[in-house]
């Protein structure tokens, strides 16, 4: 008998085990599902030091998928951490200088969200087994670049699954694009919205929450899951990276077991941030959580005066994954800090739903102090890629330089010298022209295939396997619409 289970935080929704939340991705009454209580490490850290990657992701895994068994993980586990990545230790701990650079991009799509992507396929089928659904389980996701991408490759043709993938049109990196729209696989679907990753998410929560589309879903054979963030099956593989970044601090004697360390976070929909907090939870030795955001900067703001509002200019910039303004997973952390109160969390939703904001009281202001936050403009995003190239000849990607950026500017502000990790959350291949013009604008005027040489030449690495794979790659989706048609661009693949 399972002994964690997980509820909505907005309260109406069903008490369920782990299987049956990775299997619904978003619960009945539109809320994201929470643990009951988050568990505690299960192992001493200098026993859990000596694990592999595999090994320490069945045990921190198996403390919140309860209901799975231990064969059950093992098999989804080796399964998705093999040769899909390019490098043993799967999350390698780079240093530069006195930063440390947590390297989340080895995998099959050279972005962070492989690292819970590879395993979620084989989470969800299993559970779909464990539950006894017949229906084959529809994937519908928004994604503002990576995403897609990554919940793709791990998807495609898997039996008893399809997916459907919406992108902003305009809002991600032209590799980003390409990799998505000539992704194979008879189960693919990629669709572009005239609109941003806001937009898109919006009508994909909708069409979760549609009882009447779930009844015609149903009736075909149907049922919708998410492979986004708000899926705790995406989130539960994320802490584990946070636990063996620390634990290979260890190991190389930069800190003892039980020291302090900070987190840098480059943020968008917050889902990779709290997984950072939920192994703060655990028990695992985190001074602060920072939050670290691009010129879309409604998180830095939130932080520091416990007001979200969304009603602002939305910005399009060369760390296109972050350019959000609706931050799905904060919901999350604000039932946490409102005292695990479903109804208070479900209020404040609403007002984000009715009027673009919520006011947080003070009491759950002060219960964010784990949290600091920042911003990096476009400037001193290019100047964190530069400076550290030139020190180091390390090359980051954008979104890196956003934590790096503001990492340094949270430094000179508090002089906090606590050994720091920073997500490293992609390979700068897959943002080569930005991170090119930021080391060398002579390569601006330079072709895609050009600019992949250069950056070559530049770090000294050879082209991942990702971006050879696209140079011969056919486009095979060329779909477009806009927010209002998307239910029916979605019913019109299904043939309902």
């Amino acid at each position: 008998m399972a002994s964690l289970y997980y509820s909505s935080t907005r309260g109406a929704g069903e008490r369920v085990t782990a299987s049956q939340a990775v299997l619904k991705g978003l619960a009945d009454d539109g809320g994201l599902f929470v643990p009951e209580t988050i568990p505690a490490l299960p192992d001493s850290l200098e026993n859990l030091a000596k694990l592999s990657y595999q090994e320490l992701a069945k045990k921190i895994m198996g403390c919140f998928l309860a209901d799975y068994t231990e064969e059950e993980l093992s098999y989804c586990i080796e399964g998705a951490y093999d040769e899909k990545f390019d490098t043993p230790s799967i999350a390698p701990l780079h240093q530069v200088g006195s930063e440390y650079f947590l390297e989340l991009f080895h995998g099959k799509t050279i972005a962070f969200k492989d690292m819970a992507l590879s395993v979620l396929p084989y989470l969800m089928t299993v559970a779909a087994k464990k539950n006894s659904l017949q229906q084959k389980i529809i994937i519908l996701t928004a994604t503002s670049g990576d995403t897609g991408k990554a919940a793709m490759a791990g998807f495609a043709d898997v039996p008893g699954t399809g997916i459907i993938v919406f992108y902003p049109k305009d809002g991600v990196s032209p590799v980003q694009e390409k990799q998505m729209v000539t992704q194979t696989g008879d189960n693919t679907c990629v669709i572009a919205i005239r609109g941003n990753f806001d937009d898109a998410q919006r009508a994909v929560k909708k069409m979760f929450s549609d009882k009447k589309l779930a009844e015609e879903l149903l009736s075909a054979g149907y049922v919708f899951s998410s492979a986004n963030s708000i899926n705790i099956g995406r989130l539960v593989p994320q802490v584990v990276y946070y636990i063996y970044a620390y634990l290979q601090l260890m190991n190389k004697g930069a800190v003892r077991a039980g020291e302090q360390i900070n987190v840098v976070v480059p943020t968008g929909n917050f889902g990779n941030i709290l997984a950072a907090y939920y192994a703060k939870k655990m028990g695992l030795p985190v001074k602060k959580l920072i939050c670290a955001s691009n010129r879309n900067k409604v998180l830095t703001d939130f932080f520091a005066t416990g007001v979200y509002d969304r009603r602002r200019e939305f910005y399009l910039t060369s760390s296109p994954s972050m350019d959000i303004l609706v931050s799905s997973n904060l919901e999350r952390l604000i039932y946490e800090i409102a005292g695990c109160d479903a109804a208070a969390t479900k209020a404040f939703m609403d007002e984000l739903s009715e009027k673009g904001l919520y006011t947080l009281t003070e009491e759950m202001k002060a219960r964010l102090a784990d949290f600091c936050a920042g911003f990096a403009s476009e400037e001193e995003t290019a100047a964190a890629i530069k400076k550290i190239y030139d020190a180091d000849g390390y090359v980051i990607d954008t979104h890196t330089a956003v934590g790096a950026a503001v990492l340094e500017k949270y430094r000179a502000e508090t002089g906090d010298e606590t050994i720091a990790v920073t997500a490293s959350t992609a390979s700068p291949f897959k943002f080569a022209r930005s991170v090119l013009h930021a080391i060398d604008p002579a390569c601006d005027g330079h072709t895609d295939e050009e600019q992949f040489a250069d950056l070559e030449r530049v770090s000294g690495v050879a082209r991942p396997a990702a971006i050879r794979e696209l140079e011969t790659a056919k486009v095979r989706h060329t779909g477009v619409t806009d927010e209002a048609g998307m239910e029916a661009a979605v019913k019109a693949y299904l043939g309902i």
